[in-house]
């Protein structure tokens, strides 16, 4: 019951963003479901379990700028409190300065400027974050991207299980770089990022390095003559630090997206 309670919480966070889009048309739009499955560490146990995620992506430009967000639907087999049947949600809406002010702000090897407040949400332990900041857009060749976003970092829940936070900051690199060898194409996606220590209620929360750069093939161009819809490959996760304590994790998620 719980787990469904969890996927239905989900499913209203996710049509609740896409309702919060912009009304007018999408300049461009990107929507996928990805099924990752291996083996995560819990950080308090000190386990390693085998853990399946399925992930509701979309992103999306319009007039003003460009939006991001995923949900995640977590289990892990296990009932030790630690991604039992989590949902765990991010979303980043970014106001482009250069669209709003009609001017090119590209200089060197900047693209463009923006205003970015993002959210944070789980559900199994009510933890709520609100981070806002810059985002910093760089100048890549046609199909690919790189961001750099610096933001705040604070905590607007109430934690029933995850104990208050103090306020920190962030700093993240996102992007994605497609490449071709012969006729096949590929991409390398995801991003790295480092959040800086801080406080709770129980002490202190160690900075952490978290990283989950995807290798994809497309696996529907060459399979199906269907490209760009369906890829495989991996995901490697790599936390410094995983949820403020003293863990290390370095694993090898398998990976199927769907792209609609």
């Amino acid at each position: 019951m719980k787990y469904l309670q969890n996927v239905y919480g989900g499913l209203v966070l996710l049509l609740g963003c896409i309702a919060a889009l912009p009304a007018m048309a999408a300049e461009w739009s990107n929507t996928e479901a990805q099924l990752q499955y291996g083996r995560l560490d819990n950080p308090f146990t000190q386990t390693r379990t085998s853990t399946t995620i399925l992930t509701l992506q979309h992103a999306s430009g319009w007039k003003y700028g460009d939006n991001f967000f995923f949900v995640d639907f977590i289990n892990d087999g296990e009932r030790d409190g630690f991604n039992d049947t989590d949902v765990y949600a991010e979303w980043y809406p970014n106001f482009s300065l250069g669209k709003i002010t009609g001017c090119d702000l590209s200089f060197g090897p900047v693209k463009d400027l923006g205003i970015i407040a993002g959210f944070n949400y789980s559900s199994d332990a009510n933890v709520e974050k609100f981070l806002p900041g810059f985002r910093v857009a760089w100048n890549l060749p046609e199909g690919a991207f790189l961001n750099t976003d610096i933001t705040g970092y604070k905590d607007i829940g109430y934690g029933d299980s995850a104990p208050k936070e103090g306020s920190s900051y962030m700093i993240d690199f996102n992007g994605a770089f497609p490449f071709s060898i012969g006729e096949q194409d590929f991409s390398i996606e995801g991003h790295i990022e480092y959040i800086h220590n801080r406080t709770s209620e129980f002490g202190d929360v160690k900075s952490w390095v978290f990283a989950q750069p995807q290798f994809r093939w497309d696996m529907g161009k060459t399979l199906f003559n269907s490209p760009k819809q369906l890829f495989v490959g991996i995901e490697y996760q790599y936390w410094r630090n995983k949820l403020g304590v003293d863990v290390t994790e370095s694993t090898v998620q398998a990976l199927l997206v769907w792209r609609f």
